[in-house]
């Protein structure tokens, strides 16, 4: 199928924390081939791998000094090359982890680049003069703490670093950057993979002048717990030159028929530059974190899935509840559910019902919430740098836990992150094929999407208000109209122009015009009258 990827449901696996083969305790690749059958089963259609190249791991993995092999921790290109086959035996996509906008200071061209300020590599990354007092040659803030630059006494200049020091950033102002980096993608296409994972999409290019960035005025003046988030990010990224690179990386992928998602590490105005990024020759999807903070309300998911489609008719949305960065959303919306469970299916649901295509967060599928952290367990060097708050990484990326066994069948060894006791509990073993397990109803509710209007299905909003959130997706035979119950009461209304509930509902009974839905309930109900106004839903 030509465009397989709009509408398609896609599965983020995070390879130190999926399976592990060998016994060392990190997971690897033949880990993630052994359980390819596992995600076939589930019922998503495409698998992202977070990054497995060679590295030095001072980011786990997201400082690449090797872009054309696998680090020997995860195995051998061999190995991926059996995993992208038995993937596709089972039917599954394959889309990796391009981290493009940095390479590690360990990478051969970062170690020429810094030798001399004329040598083939020294503009390759982004080099300036110190001011005349010394100080950096702008304002800029790194994402993981303090000054995006950092000195390097052998060239006498600053070099731009927007995450750590040990991970410089290309200089795509220089089309030899740009042709090396299309180079690398054409390196793994022909290796069978379906598409690309593009990280922090909109940091390619920076201003070429280094002016320095304002204020953000919608800040209180007191700091942050990070301070990267008190500056307006007009000068280090978001540059309109990222737009023409997307366009270059369209036509390598067009070459092949590949597929790619962008990630929009941004806060501001990040739906409509999601629009701007997929539009008609870029990106095929992009994702925000928009969906991953703390707001559970239906006028905020209206707004943001409403204001997408009308910001970008032509653009298209990939939307993630949460994923290797940020706080589960069953963590971050407990104050929301009569129960975790219940939270967890009536998130998934919504999540599923949503137009545009989806992603979901490994474990998301078992209820699974974060993990409490000591900080001497810790590995993530954003999470040590700014302990205690805000919460660091690794909280979300502790392993999968697939049975009752000891540290939950990912490892015969001791595993880099601990297994703790309540996401120990939630394992696959004991969920599947169990009535009402969080994961039965991930499992219902993927087969009911890919069956029906929820698939390709336009959207219509109902007016209603808080707590309930509504939508009608499709025309004409076959339209649903999606209601959910975003509380822990239970709440009554009357609707008309609908037949019986259908698919995977959750606490919800229809008496004649009368629907009941429980708390955090969720309703899908057949549409008889799909005419405009037909469908009404009142209190």
């Amino acid at each position: 199928m030509q465009d397989w990827w709009r509408g398609a449901v896609t599965y983020q696996v995070y390879p130190r924390s999926f399976q592990d083969s060998d016994g060392d305790g990190v997971g690897d690749l033949p880990g993630i081939t052994r359980r390819l059958p596992y995600l076939a089963d589930l019922g998503v259609e495409a698998v992202w791998l977070s990054p497995f190249f060679r590295s030095p791991m001072k980011d786990m993995g997201y400082d690449v000094s090797d872009y054309c092999d696998v680090d020997p921790v995860f195995g051998t290109l061999a190995d991926f090359d059996a995993l992208v086959a038995r993937a596709h035996d089972l039917g599954l996509k394959i889309i990796i982890d391009q981290v493009l906008s940095h390479t590690s200071d360990q990478h051969p061209a970062f170690a020429e680049s810094r030798a001399t300020r004329v040598n083939p590599k020294a503009d390759w990354y982004v080099w300036a003069d110190p001011r005349h007092d010394g100080s950096p040659p702008s304002n800029w803030l790194s994402v993981f703490g303090g000054s995006a630059w950092a000195w390097d006494a052998r060239r006498k200049q600053y070099y731009l670093h927007n995450f750590l020091t040990s991970q410089p950033d290309l200089n795509y102002h220089n089309r030899e950057v740009q042709d090396w980096a299309l180079d690398t993608l054409r390196f793994w296409l022909r290796r069978g993979v379906d598409g690309f994972r593009f990280d922090t999409v909109n940091y390619f290019f920076h201003d070429p002048l280094f002016r320095d960035n304002p204020a953000d005025y919608r800040v209180k003046a007191e700091a942050e717990g990070n301070p990267y988030g008190m500056q307006y990010h007009l000068f280090d990224k978001n540059q309109p030159e990222n737009l023409a690179w997307m366009e270059r990386i369209r036509g390598v992928l067009d070459e092949f028929g590949a597929a790619s998602v962008g990630e929009m590490g941004e806060s501001h105005h990040a739906i409509r530059m999601m629009g701007e990024y997929t539009a008609p020759g870029r990106l095929h999807q992009c994702y925000s974190f928009e969906l991953m903070g703390y707001d559970y309300s239906a006028a905020f998911f209206r707004d943001r899935v409403e204001g997408f489609f009308k910001g970008a008719p032509d653009g298209w949305p990939m939307w993630a509840f949460s994923n290797h960065d940020v706080v589960r959303h069953v963590t971050r919306w407990a104050k929301h559910g009569v129960s975790q469970d219940a939270l967890a299916k009536q998130a998934g649901a919504l999540l599923l019902a949503f137009e545009g295509s989806v992603c979901l967060w490994q474990g998301e599928e078992l209820g699974q919430t974060d993990t409490p952290l000591a900080l001497e367990e810790l590995t993530d060097p954003q999470g040590i740098a700014f302990w205690p708050e805000p919460v660091g990484r690794d909280n979300t990326r502790t392993p999968m836990v697939w049975d009752g066994s000891a540290h939950g069948g990912f490892t015969t060894g001791t595993p880099w992150l601990p297994v703790k006791a309540e996401q120990a509990a939630r394992h696959v073993e004991g969920q599947l094929g169990a009535q009402g397990s969080v994961l039965e109803a991930y499992r219902a509710m993927l087969a009911f999407r890919k069956a029906s209007a929820l698939r390709d299905g336009r959207t219509r909003f109902l007016d209603l208000g808080e707590p309930l959130l509504g939508f009608q997706r499709g025309d004409g035979a076959g339209a649903i109209l999606c209601l959910f119950n975003l509380s822990p009461v239970t709440r009554t209304v009357t609707v008309q122009g609908v037949g019986e509930v259908t698919g995977p509902s959750v606490s919800a009974l229809l008496t004649e015009d009368r629907l009941t839905l429980g708390p955090n309930g969720v309703a899908f109900l057949t549409v008889t009258d799909s005419a405009p106004g037909a469908v009404t839903v009142a209190d």
